[in-house]
């Protein structure tokens, strides 16, 4: 077998190999290729740290794609809505402006019958009295004023709402083209992401144990990271405690001093005690949808998206948070990383584009991105730098 691979030309291509064990070599080789930073000439082939960034950079696109669909989806609601009632409104007023018309012609016709439309000396000559010219004059000056009250009322009503109405038709009209160019987007993003998945599916069996050797890694750093933040968080809790312990001691002392019957602060329940039970309402919700599917723009109960998942979460503790993480963002106390606490929403990336439900423990429940379920891992998933914020929302 040696001779048989010393009798092959250096100059042989990788590809014409057929033998197993060469083409394990040749394997190894292009995964040890594709760890340098400078490609092979004519290789337009991208490394793998090149497409696992590509397909990174690819899902947050669409996360923010998605964020920004669910805001304009929820604000054409509200649109459409108000666009609903303004044109009952124009239905409304414009059945009173018909009423008012048909009331114009019984005038009109009155007028005719009187004669209101022949000059004034021919009315005086026809009239049997000069007192009938009076009366009749008298009627016709009250239903002139009846008849221009109500046009001018009518009229004025139906200008002021066709003007609402037209706004409003206008500011749908406008959401809905925006809507449509983010579900455009949206497919442009899923298409990259598409074309990133093929990329990854053409990789070999070598260069795949790479990739998911290098994800392993990544995993098992978030992890230190979280545990490193468990242990910081447990050493101040436990500072914190001490610091009350002592203070209910000379507390206590100072009572038995002065002849009080006080017994100090130590029975005193923590002041976030109730934040701590709707925190824990959340989490159970949260923790009964992990395994279920990420999908773009949904709110449950079979799927959710990163703020989707957070919203039931903290509805089903009673508290109603807003709908995407641009708001949700501003919805609570921002508080340090070091003093998270259960139920805190953990914010991502300068665009604020993720968040997360903080368990404890540096860990967190998210929905994470497409082709992914709900699941628990580290705040540091992605790497410190990428957390945005800690904001506790009751």
């Amino acid at each position: 077998m040696a001779s048989h691979r010393k009798s092959r030309t250096p100059g042989a291509r990788v590809a014409g190999i057929r033998t197993p064990a060469l083409a394990t070599a040749a394997l190894t080789s292009v995964a040890l290729l594709s760890q340098t930073a400078d490609a092979a000439p004519g290789d337009d082939r991208p490394s793998l740290e090149e497409v696992e960034k590509k397909v990174g950079d690819l899902y947050r696109q669409a996360e923010s794609a998605t964020e920004k669909y669910n805001a304009a989806k929820e604000k054409t609601a509200k649109q459409r809505k108000q666009v609903d009632t303004l044109l009952d409104d124009v239905a409304q007023r414009t059945q009173k402006l018909n009423e008012a018309r048909a009331e114009l012609g019984s005038y009109a016709a009155a007028q005719y019958r009187t004669g209101a439309g022949m000059p004034d000396t021919a009315t005086f000559l026809l009239a049997e009295t000069p007192q009938d010219v009076f009366d009749q004059r008298q009627v016709l000056d009250r239903m002139t004023g009846r008849q221009k009250a109500a046009v001018d009322d009518y009229v004025t009503q139906q200008t002021e709402t066709m003007k609402k109405r037209q706004e409003a038709t206008e500011s749908l009209r406008t959401l809905t083209e925006t809507q449509g160019d983010l579900k455009t987007a949206k497919a442009t993003v899923q298409k990259k992401l598409a074309d990133a998945r093929e990329l990854l599916s053409e990789l070999t069996a070598e260069e795949k144990a790479r990739l998911a050797a290098i994800e392993k890694r990544k995993q098992q750093e978030a992890a230190r990271k979280a545990a490193e933040l468990a242990r910081q968080q447990a050493a101040q809790e436990q500072a914190e405690q001490q610091e009350r312990e002592e203070a209910a001691q000379q507390g206590g002392r100072s009572s038995e001093g002065s002849g009080s019957g006080s017994t100090g602060s130590a029975d005193t329940p923590p002041a976030d005690s109730s934040y701590a039970t709707k925190a824990e309402k959340a989490l159970a919700f949260a923790r009964a949808q992990i395994g279920k599917p990420y999908v773009w723009g949904a709110t449950g109960p079979g799927s959710y998206d990163c703020s989707g998942l957070t919203q039931a979460a903290w509805k089903a503790a009673g508290v109603s948070l807003p709908r995407t993480t641009y708001d949700q963002v501003n919805a609570g106390t921002t508080v340090p990383v070091s003093q998270a606490q259960p139920g805190d929403l953990v914010f991502f990336y300068d665009d604020v584009t993720h968040v997360g439900l903080y368990v404890g423990n540096g860990m967190m429940i998210h929905a994470p991105k497409p082709g992914a379920y709900v699941r628990e891992e580290s705040v540091y998933y992605d790497g410190e730098s990428a957390i945005h914020s800690i904001v506790r929302p009751a």
